[in-house]
């Protein structure tokens, strides 16, 4: 599997895409949404960000056997290790966002955005725990972005 370019930015635009799943399609109506498809969709996008961005700072794709999924408990663990203090946050995110909200479609407004807040708090911690390796910074150094791109096409 390839690595991504920034790992924690890619894990914010997961975030960034399941609260507009929600605003453009789960059709809130009080404190509730209307469409529990979304509301699923919306959490499996936001736990994948998550998952992402503790992949990144917590390393544990490194230890992963060869087409296995890696199981909550080997994150857990990590970031146990890393910082105790997390744990619940991982723990109420996991119960949330994946298993109420990614699953059952829990369609309650005050229910899904603690989850997406634990979310974000999560990848903000990953944010602030994330270390590149020289060989990561150095392959995002080596392939352009967009705008260099674009640039390098008008006007090299």
């Amino acid at each position: 599997m390839a690595t991504l370019r920034r790992p924690i930015r890619e894990a914010e635009h997961y975030l960034q895409n399941a609260l507009q799943i929600l605003t453009d399609k789960a059709e809130k109506d009080g404190d509730y949404y209307n469409d529990t498809k979304y509301v699923r969709m919306a959490g499996n996008t936001a736990w994948n960000g998550v998952l992402i961005a503790l992949d990144a700072a917590l390393g544990v794709k490194d230890k992963k056997k060869p087409n296995k999924r890696m199981a909550f408990k080997d994150y857990q663990m990590a970031l146990y290790q890393r910082d105790s203090r997390m744990n619940n946050v991982l723990l109420t995110a996991y119960e949330t966002l994946h298993k109420a909200i990614g699953y059952d479609g829990v369609p309650k407004y005050t229910i899904v955005q603690s989850a997406l807040a634990d979310g974000q708090r999560l990848i903000e911690w990953a944010d602030q725990n994330y270390h590149p390796t020289p060989e990561e910074i150095a392959e995002w150094e080596r392939k352009p972005n967009i705008f260099q791109r674009i640039y390098s096409f008008f006007f090299l």
